[in-house]
């Protein structure tokens, strides 16, 4: 099911952080960021891998930190900026922490050296860069779900990329394995081959409109 590579055709992937890890939590699992990369180096000539994310600068500790940290140690090329906070018309406190203009970016900069593009992210938002992307000869897969409840991707990205690869079909190769051997979602033990588990919900906290 995961023939969607050409040989030698060069990819790189772009991950929407705080998207990924809403759309893995809603399947019920945590994402092993060491054997996502190794899945897809084996699949394709992979070029870069970008992850993005927004920090909140003034805390004396960032549960996303450790992730970030060993991300950028372990063959992923980190985008981050600091969050925004402000205040809504109904005086509630919130987090703005939008990476979508940094990805946006990054993909019309590379496209040139790229056969094809893999999106983690379900937002429709991204459906312009992705027809843009196509009209100058590069393919684009996105990987999201619909079979969270619910989906977890705008049918608009969708319908424009060239493969829609689903994430729970994707999560035998790429979720955390517990000590019994089964996919696992929660705090579970932390081991050095393998990112920080659980340190991801802080970026969908912050992952505000």
């Amino acid at each position: 099911m995961f023939n969607r590579f050409y040989p030698n055709e060069r990819v790189a992937l772009f991950i929407d952080g705080a998207n990924l890890h809403a759309a893995a939590r809603s399947l019920g699992f945590d994402i092993d960021y060491k054997r996502l990369l190794k899945h897809f180096q084996e699949q394709c000539h992979l070029i870069r891998a970008f992850y993005y994310t927004a920090l909140v600068e003034d805390q004396e500790y960032s549960p996303l930190r450790p992730l970030v940290d060993w991300l950028d140690y372990n063959g992923f090329t980190m985008v981050t900026k600091p969050t925004k906070e402000y205040t809504d018309s109904m005086g509630r406190r919130k987090i703005k922490g939008n990476m979508d203009i940094e990805l946006a970016i990054d993909v019309l900069e590379m496209a040139s050296h790229l056969n094809h593009v893999v999106l983690f992210s379900g937002d429709g938002d991204f459906r312009r860069l992705v027809e843009a992307v196509q009209r100058k000869g590069v393919r684009v897969s996105v990987v999201s779900t619909i079979r969270s409840s619910p989906p977890m991707v705008a049918d608009e990205l969708r319908r424009q990329a060239d493969n829609f690869i689903e994430l729970d079909e994707l999560s035998a190769l790429i979720a955390r394995q517990h000590a019994n051997g089964q996919r696992g979602h929660g705090h579970g033990q932390q081991h050095s081959a393998t990112a920080p588990a659980s340190v991801e919900a802080e970026a969908s906290e912050a992952d505000a409109s």
